[in-house]
């Protein structure tokens, strides 16, 4: 009984290690995809709105989703 026990703890040992081994590359995988995406952030920040070309710029939805429409806020009455 002995030795299962001994068996035992060795698969605990080696599962506690597999997890903290699996967890650290998990962590550096979604840093370095963290990483990606804030650089790629910058990226679109100064190429498409840096150095005041944010006036030029044309958003697909402007005025299509208009805040206050009154074709439907219309006061009846």
């Amino acid at each position: 009984m002995t030795s299962f026990f001994l068996f035992l703890s060795r698969v605990f040992k080696w599962s506690f290690g597999f997890f903290d081994t699996f967890g650290n590359v998990l962590n550096w995988v979604l840093f370095i995809v963290c990483c990606a995406l804030f650089t790629y952030w910058c990226y679109v920040l100064v190429s498409t709105l840096g150095n005041n070309k944010d006036k030029d710029y044309y958003s697909p939805t402007e005025g299509k989703f208009p805040y206050y429409d009154p074709n439907i806020y219309k006061k009846e009455g």
